[in-house]
């Protein structure tokens, strides 16, 4: 079992550092890990039925729904009515086109339940205004990059989803619902950081706006509100499921987009679906290999080995979710969310359901630790993703 453990580690980090993506490394190394145990044909073929059996699941259905979702309510003309609704009530505020980014991409996370999707449709509207008001270049993609990140709290987020599955049956709904308080808590909170800044700085603010206007921005952006209230609702209500609920957003996304909003035509939905099914190709593709590892993990009984490790070291509960939190920490640096989750959630949740920590409370801590690898070098995809919407150097906006 030792060589097992060890060829698994050293497949999968030789393969990462030479850039291989996630997916690849997670299956060639479950591959080669399972191979010095079995001989080549059994292994082959029980990395095979592993790979086909993660994906046979009602809640993974949800995935792909919302990114098509997402996708439809970026291209939609939704982020504008966002932004312009958030400007109505904070622009006026030392600093305020900051404080407008934060609430249109926790507005526009939540809705789109992609962070990358936030800070490309966010980033490309509020950067120009933002650095037009005398806003630094590498502040603006800062704030545009941090406060995308919120949208993977506050629900319908993919991720919660995913962890759900990884748990062993968590509830979608209950994760859900547990991610508005942290969501909305770290959404304040990078709002108070950036108005410190702003002051600092002496960035401007805008003209207030009438009370009148207020609430016709109010009225403009309700349709998009709107999906929060159906889907979530629905979901807590026990009026359908989260798969269920995905496909009622696809649906809503659509009549919005196309029929109301008009931002989208008919012809565009073919790119739409396109872009929808590059995505879940992604997603799958990992959840697959993931769960194929998670099963080799098992296995070799390596859960059970870091959990004696880590209860041998200390049996404190707050002790431990520190210890765990920095493993997590320094995870998310170099490894993306999605396979993370996958990965070191059946690692860590027997430990922290051994001393007494509810699983729905390790999911959501979980998911906010490693959102901010996704705002770090060397894999920080959303990183990545705003720098190019800004234009600015990584190097820039990283520390």
């Amino acid at each position: 079992m030792a060589l097992a453990v060890t060829v698994l580690i050293v497949v999968f980090l030789v393969l990462l550092a030479l850039d291989v993506p996630v997916a690849f490394c997670i299956g060639s190394a479950t591959l080669a890990s399972l191979l010095t145990v079995v001989d080549p044909g059994p292994a082959v073929s029980t990395v095979a039925q592993r790979l086909a059996g993660g994906l046979d699941s009602f809640t993974l259905l949800a995935i792909p729904f919302f990114i098509l979702a997402g996708n439809l309510m970026a291209r939609g003309g939704i982020a504008q009515r966002l932004i312009a609704f958030a400007r109505s009530l904070v622009g006026s505020l030392p600093g305020g086109l900051a404080f407008v980014n934060i609430i249109a991409s926790m507005l526009f996370g939540a809705i789109s339940g992609s962070a990358i999707a936030a800070a490309a449709a966010i980033g490309g509207v509020m950067h120009p205004k933002m650095t037009e008001a005398g806003y630094d270049e590498g502040f603006s993609a800062a704030v545009n990059v941090s406060a995308a990140t919120t949208g993977l709290i506050i629900p319908p987020s993919n991720v919660l989803i995913v962890y759900s599955l990884a748990s062993g049956g968590v509830s979608v709904a209950a994760l859900f619902v547990a991610g508005y308080i942290p969501g909305l808590i770290l959404g304040f909170s990078l709002m108070l950081v950036a108005g410190v800044i702003a002051k600092r700085k002496g960035y401007g603010t805008d003209e207030r706006v009438p009370l009148s206007e207020v609430g016709r921005r109010f009225l403009d952006a309700l349709p998009s509100l709107g999906l929060i209230v159906v889907v979530i609702g629905g979901i807590v209500a026990g009026i359908f499921t989260a798969t269920e609920a995905a496909a009622i957003a696809v649906i809503y996304a659509l009549v919005l987009s196309v029929g109301v909003y008009r931002a989208v035509s008919v012809r565009d939905l073919g790119g739409v679906i396109l872009q929808s099914v590059v995505t879940t190709s992604v997603v799958m593709l990992l959840v697959a290999t993931s769960m194929a590892l998670s099963w080799v993990l098992s296995f070799d009984r390596i859960p059970q080995g870091v959990a004696e490790g880590l209860v041998g070291l200390t049996d404190n509960p707050i002790v431990l979710l520190l210890l765990i939190n920095l493993v997590l920490l320094a995870v998310g640096t170099f490894m993306d969310m999605t396979p993370a989750i996958l990965i070191f959630t059946p690692i860590f949740l027997p430990v922290a359901v051994s001393l007494g920590i509810d699983p729905l409370h390790f999911g959501i801590l979980m998911v906010l630790n490693l959102c901010i690898g996704l705002c770090t070098p060397p894999v920080g995809t959303v990183l990545f993703a705003g720098c190019g919407v800004a234009g600015v150097p990584v190097s820039r906006i990283a520390r």
